[in-house]
């Protein structure tokens, strides 16, 4: 059974930083690309940053200089690190696995207080 778990969400204030984990397991087929979106209370989930096996990375405009997104391929781990967090960035942040088919995680709640 293929399993996404995200980690590291937390209780910040402004300024600070914080390091999302995300975590397979199970049998994935080739993995393309993993990556983080969020989604804040009354918004549509969106984009935060992906990157595919390559080490390409894409990257959403509200958070590119902040964030930054890297993979370890032999484990199937992703981690999003975030710095200079706004409260903005407030939202429940969801881990996406692509491989043929898209999976994802339940969720890990940052909150950035000003």
């Amino acid at each position: 059974q293929v399993q996404v778990v995200e980690s590291g969400g937390g209780l910040v204030q402004a300024g600070g930083s914080l390091r999302l984990s995300c975590a397979t397991s199970g049998r994935f087929a080739s993995i393309n690309l993993m990556g983080w979106y969020r989604q804040a209370p009354g918004k549509q989930r969106e984009l935060v940053a992906d990157i595919n096996g390559g080490g390409r990375v894409n990257i959403a405009d509200s958070v590119k200089g902040r964030f930054t997104i890297s993979r370890d391929n032999a484990k199937n781990t992703v981690i999003l690190q975030m710095n200079s967090l706004k409260p903005e960035d407030t939202a429940v942040y969801y881990c996406r696995v692509t491989a043929v088919l898209a999976y994802w995680g339940k969720g890990t709640l940052v909150t950035v207080s000003s």
